[in-house]
C-alpha cells in the first residue's frame, strides 16, 4: 500500500512539474489546502524558484481565505448568541422589575393597614383605660385586660381580615375565644 502512496505521489509530482511549466498547475485550490508542508514541498522538487513561490503564496492566500471565512462565521454566531441571550436577560429584567413593582404595591397596602392598625390600637387602648376607670385596677386587686372583650374581638377581627392580601373578609367574621 506505501508504494502505491508514493507511486501516486510521485506521478503527481510529475503533473504539476510538467504544467508548472506552462503556468497552468495541476492542483486544485482545494488539493492545495488540504495537503500537508511535507507533501507540498515533495510536489515542488524539480520546479524553478518562480513556480515554487508561486505555488507556495497562492497556498497561503487561499489558507487566509479560509481563515477569514471562519473567523466571519464565528462572529455571526457568537453575535447571534450574544443577541439571543441579551434578549432572555431583558426578559428577565423586565420579569422581575414587574414582580418589584407587584410586592411594592403589597408593601404599601400592608404598611397602611399596619398603620390604621396601630391607630386603631391606640384609640382602644384609650378607651379600654378610660373604661376601666383610670388606672386600669379591678376590683379584687387584680389587673384589667386594658380594654373590654368586644375591643379584643375587634382587633382580630381587623387582623384577620388584613391576611387575605386585599381581598374581602370572609362571609363570617372571625373571633377569639373570649
Amino acid at each position: 500500500m506505501q508504494g502505491m502512496t508514493t507511486n501516486f505521489k510521485a506521478s503527481k509530482a510529475l503533473k504539476v512539474k510538467k504544467e508548472a511549466g506552462e503556468n497552468a498547475p495541476v492542483l486544485s485550490d482545494d488539493e492545495l489546502v488540504a495537503m500537508s508542508v511535507r507533501e507540498l514541498n515533495q510536489h515542488l522538487r524539480g520546479l524553478t524558484k518562480e513556480d515554487v513561490v508561486r505555488l507556495k503564496q497562492r497556498r497561503r492566500t487561499l489558507k487566509n481565505r479560509g481563515y477569514a471565512a471562519s473567523c466571519r462565521i464565528k462572529r455571526v454566531t457568537q453575535k447571534e448568541e450574544l443577541e439571543r441571550q441579551k434578549q432572555e436577560l431583558q426578559q428577565e429584567v423586565d420579569k422581575l422589575a414587574r414582580e418589584n413593582a407587584s410586592m411594592r404595591l403589597e408593601l404599601d397596602a400592608l404598611r397602611s393597614k399596619y398603620e390604621a392598625l396601630q391607630c386603631f390600637a391606640r384609640t382602644v387602648t384609650r378607651a379600654g383605660v378610660t373604661a376601666a376607670g383610670g388606672g386600669g385596677k379591678m376590683p379584687g386587686g387584680g389587673m384589667g385586660m386594658g380594654m373590654g372583650a368586644a375591643a379584643a374581638t375587634s382587633v382580630i377581627t381587623i387582623i384577620k381580615s388584613t391576611n387575605n392580601h386585599g381581598s374581602p373578609p370572609p362571609a363570617t367574621p372571625f373571633s377569639a375565644p373570649s
